[in-house]
């Protein structure tokens, strides 16, 4: 089969031979360098993915992706959600009622934001339905003060299904006998684990109409509407427009106020991560650049011999780039394949050395998830190799042009 001439000698370069084994040795290092840094880039971007993927699919799918609420509480909300969801943009409206307080069992103390909701209506808006270990939201029937919480609250007050608990309202009732708390007896009627623990350890759901009438509202009245957009990233002006169309008494509150800091500093990470892990993919790159360098010199008297039968100086140029270009190939795609398989494995990986050693790496109450989430996207590991092998290339410009300037005569002067 023909091949041209600079592509066979860069090739045979490529391999080793007794007279040039430590050339040989530093080509297989940067083939292994550059791997190493396609490897690590691809797991940290999927790593970031996974991150970002997780922080819209279960803390967004849980917080609302906005809020229409009023200064006063809402007495016809069913005409308010019709308007509503007339925009294209708005996929889902659901009522809403949330308090804060304290909830208590047997001594055991914890904060808590009772989300009290439809239960046949919140599933359009929260995926809460999907994360229940034990109960489901339609066990909060009206009327039964019942109450859903997270595994990590049960865990800090001691509870389980079909226990008591006490909600504790930051208010008190004035009395003839003197000033008193506002407290209710609740059912614990389902515990979920969502894997966030903020929301695990301080979010509780309850009835909306059991709510309204802690807060001596009418059974019907709500606090406000929850929406779920088409697209979220659309939520802080839609809502905006929508509340000024309502008029004056009517205020919104979006996503970004509560979660957008922790988002916007996942999506500023992965930037940031991304050049600097491209920092390390360029270093070991250019290592190609020593290795040619000691190539051309060892090869000095070959590069001679190749001038003097007739070779061009853009022949021989030609030769020791095909010599980078083959140990950069090599290298990004050792590097891509197992990037790849460990990028679809980390999690697994991680989870099992939990187990091993019982430390938990990621803990809930520092982190908004408690696991190592992994997301492989072709479009990173396209422009990781992309990126690897143009730095490939361009680090063997140097040695070859350094070569095809070798004259014959100096070369073979000592030879």
């Amino acid at each position: 089969m023909f091949r041209p001439l600079s592509v066979y000698i860069g090739a045979r370069y490529t391999r080793a031979r007794r007279r040039s084994l430590f050339v040989s040795f530093i080509s297989f290092t940067s083939m292994i360098g550059l791997a190493l840094g396609v490897l690590v880039m691809i797991v940290v971007l999927s790593v970031m993915n996974g991150f970002d993927h997780e922080m819209r699919s279960r803390v967004l799918g849980m917080v609302p992706h906005a809020t229409i609420e009023s200064s006063s509480p809402i007495d016809d909300w069913p005409t308010l959600a019709e308007r509503l969801v007339q925009h294209p943009q708005v996929a889902a409206v659901a009522p809403f009622i949330q308090m804060q307080g304290l909830l208590t069992h047997r001594g055991q103390v914890t904060k808590i934001l009772i989300n009290a909701v439809d239960p046949v209506i919140e599933p359009e808006v929260s995926i809460v339905g999907q994360f229940f270990r034990e109960g489901t939201l339609a066990d909060l029937a009206p009327g039964e003060f019942g109450i859903v919480i997270g595994d990590k609250a049960a865990n800090t007050l001691g509870v389980e299904v079909g226990d008591k608990v006490t909600f504790v309202a930051p208010e008190v009732t004035v009395t003839p006998a003197g000033v008193f708390p506002r407290m209710k007896r609740f059912t614990v009627r389902g515990i979920f684990h969502v894997g966030a623990g903020e929301i695990d350890g301080y979010v509780a759901m309850a009835n909306i109409s059991d709510l309204a009438r802690l807060h001596r509202w009418q059974p019907d009245q709500v606090q406000g509407v929850r929406l779920r957009f088409v697209d979220l990233f659309q939520a802080p002006r839609i809502a905006w427009e929508l509340a000024g169309q309502l008029g004056d008494d009517f205020y919104s509150r979006d996503w970004t106020r509560t979660h957008g800091n922790l988002y916007q500093a996942i999506r500023m990470e992965k930037a940031m991560i991304g050049l600097l892990l491209l920092l390390i993919v360029a270093v070991a790159a250019f290592n190609i650049i020593s290795t040619l360098v000691m190539v051309v010199t060892d090869k000095r008297g070959d590069i001679a011999i190749l001038r003097t039968l007739g070779a061009t100086p853009r022949q021989i140029m030609a030769i020791f780039m095909v010599q980078g270009t083959v140990i950069g190939v090599v290298g990004t795609l050792v590097g891509a394949l197992l990037g790849i398989f460990a990028a679809l494995n980390v999690s697994s990986w991680v989870a099992a050395l939990e187990r091993l050693i019982g430390h938990k790496f990621l803990s809930a109450d520092v982190y908004f998830i408690d696991y190592l989430p992994s997301r492989l996207m072709t479009a990173d590991v396209v422009q990781v190799c992309v990126a690897a092998l143009i730095l490939s290339f361009f680090a063997t410009l140097y040695p070859a042009w350094r070569a095809a300037r070798t004259q014959p005569a100096e070369a073979l002067r000592y030879e």
